[in-house]
Formats: C-alpha cells, sequence, structure tokens
C-alpha cells in the first residue's frame, strides 16, 4: 500500500544532485526496480524468523553480510536457510539507520507520554465518574457531563495550539512552560542532554483529555447500572456505609467497560499521537511517522506500523488477563 504513495524514493533520497544513472543505481540497491509483488516477497522474508538466502551473489537480497545477527540452520543448494531476529531494514533518509534503532529512540518517549496521558484519565476519570454517579441529576453531575461532552467534542490538534499557545505563550511567566519541547534536550551550553520533565505536562494533558471524558461517562453509567443490583441493596441492608460499598462492591465490578475502553485508549497512544507529538514538538513514534511520510521513508513508515500492530495484539491480551482478576465470571482457559 505505501508503495503508490506519489513520488520516487530514490529520488528524494538524492535530492537535487540526483541524475539518471544515481537513481538507476538507488533504485536497483533497494529494490525499486523490482515488481511490487516481488518486493513484498523480499519484506516477508526479511521479516520471518526462518528465512532463505541465496548464495548467488547475482540474486537480491536485502540482508548483505554483517547487517544482521543470524544462525544458519541448513543450506540446500543455493540457499542458506537462517534463524533471526525479524530484520525491518534501514531508513532511507538516515545515513543507514536501522529502523528499529529509530522505533528503539523514539517509541520510549512515546510510552512516557501515554502512560503519562493515561495515568490522568484513569485517575481523574474514575474519581468524576463516582462524583458524577453519586450526584446524580445535581448541578455537579451535569457539570461533569459538560466538561465530558467538550472534551469528547474537541479535536486533539485544537485543543494541542490552544494549550500551548495559552498556558506556554500566554501564561508562561506564571506557568514557565515552553510551547514546544521534548522529553530529553540539550543544556544552554550544548553540552549534555538533559531531561525536561516540565515538557511533558501539557501534552500529557491534552493527551489525557479525551479518554478522561470517555471514563468520567462509562464509570458514571456503569456504576448507576450496579447501584440497582441486587447484591448492593444486600449490602446497604447489612448496614454497610456507603463508602464501603463504593469501595469494596461497585467500583470493582464498575470497571470493566472502562479497562476495556482505555485499553483501546491507551494502544492508540503508544501508536503515536501524532497531532499532539508534532505541534508540541515531542520525539516520539508519532512525530517520527509524520517525518517519514513526508520523506517517503518507507522502511520507517512500514516498521513503525508493525510495531504498533504488535502492541495492539499485546495489550489486548494483557487486557484478557485483567479481566479475570476484575470479573470471577470470566474464566482465562
Amino acid at each position: 500500500m505505501f508503495n503508490v504513495l506519489p513520488g520516487d524514493p530514490a529520488q528524494m533520497m538524492l535530492g537535487q544532485n540526483e541524475d539518471s544513472e544515481q537513481i538507476a543505481i538507488v533504485k536497483a540497491k533497494y529494490g525499486f526496480d523490482k515488481p511490487i509483488a516481488t518486493q513484498y516477497a523480499y519484506y516477508l522474508n526479511d521479516l520471518s524468523p526462518i528465512s532463505f538466502h541465496s548464495t548467488n551473489n547475482q540474486d537480491y537480497t536485502y540482508l548483505e553480510k554483517g547487517k544482521y545477527t543470524a544462525s544458519q540452520l541448513f543450506q540446500i543448494g543455493n540457499t542458506n536457510t537462517v534463524l533471526k531476529f525479524p530484520y525491518l531494514r534501514e531508513s532511507f533518509t538516515k545515513q543507514g539507520k536501522k529502523v528499529s534503532q529509530v522505533i528503539g529512540e523514539t517509541l520510549p518517549n512515546t510510552f512516557v507520554l501515554a502512560v503519562s496521558a493515561i495515568a490522568i484519565a484513569i485517575i481523574l476519570g474514575v474519581c468524576l465518574g463516582i462524583v458524577s454517579a453519586l450526584f446524580k441529576d445535581r448541578w455537579l453531575d451535569k457539570f461533569i457531563q459538560i466538561f465530558s461532552t467538550l472534551g469528547m467534542s474537541v479535536p486533539s490538534f485544537f485543543s494541542a495550539i490552544l494549550f500551548a499557545w495559552f498556558f506556554g505563550y500566554v501564561l508562561h511567566d506564571y506557568t514557565n512552560l515552553e510551547m514546544t519541547g521534548s522529553l530529553y534536550e540539550l543544556d544552554d551550553f550544548g553540552e549534555r542532554v538533559q531531561i525536561k520533565w516540565k515538557n511533558l505536562i501539557l501534552p500529557a494533558i491534552v493527551l489525557g483529555i479525551r479518554p478522561l471524558a470517555v471514563v468520567i461517562q462509562l464509570m458514571r453509567n456503569s456504576l448507576l447500572e450496579v447501584f440497582n443490583q441486587d447484591y448492593i441493596r444486600t449490602a446497604r441492608a447489612k448496614g454497610l456505609s456507603e463508602f464501603q460499598i463504593i469501595k469494596r462492591h461497585a467500583v470493582k465490578n464498575a470497571l470493566n467497560p472502562v479497562v476495556t475502553a482505555i485499553s483501546g485508549w491507551f494502544a492508540s497512544m503508544l501508536a503515536g499521537a501524532v497531532f499532539v507529538e508534532y505541534i508540541f514538538g515531542w520525539n516520539g513514534l508519532g512525530k517520527e511517522i509524520v517525518n517519514a511520510l513526508n520523506t517517503l521513508d518507507l522502511p520507517v513508515i512500514m516498521g513503525s506500523v508493525l510495531v504498533i500492530a504488535l502492541l495492539f495484539i499485546v495489550i489486548n491480551i494483557f487486557v484478557d488477563v485483567i479481566y479475570g482478576w476484575l470479573d470471577p465470571k470470566v474464566k482465562l482457559k
């Protein structure tokens, strides 16, 4: 699919100094001169832990000598069968840097941002959802519902621009926050890298607004449904305080839909909060994907998509395990 993007990757790699001979060399090196089906087959061979490589130098292969660590299993004729880690190839625009290195450098920043945002959404969302359910149809409940509706309605790119301008520019003298900045930055002398935790505040809040709004709604509705269950009436008849009922019985059983929503949001955040990272200048996976799309750096784009898909699978499996702890009726087999 990425091969149908407009533009010639070979021409973009060479810049304005290209000529037809150089373009042909680059296309031959990276396999752009091969049919799409052949390129796809080579890419699957690179990704597979067990892959096949010809000993014939005339045969094209993306895995050149020294580019990977592999153990030879056996050889049939001119074909070697090797065992290796999946190879995501090299970036077109970063002077032969491996895609795995590019993702390894940017994904931790996105992970820190996503965890911070989801922590804000969970803590505030569950608390506000409980308050909203306890004060159903009162002014406090209505205020929280208005806030929740606005949070779900405002696009991330708009709220990011608004927060960056207002808190990073208008109120900079009071907040001491910057409009843009990443987790790791050079000091004023450019000698060493510093951790700037204050740069995390605004993007984490902006990224957490929409999941926060969703958690509030789900927690409120789920808790109101739980309050109507027979075991809650039994607990009240036994004389338990409202705080004990909420803490020991209601909240835990009301968390199932919240966990489902949070898992999806967290996976999406790890996939790269593209708008938030790009606007705040946060050096994460989302910003890297945008840069790769602008420069047609296909290996980085495809490698990022594969890592994102893997994260979705892992997180969904983890959520299924949590279900077994939250709801005894769910059996893990």
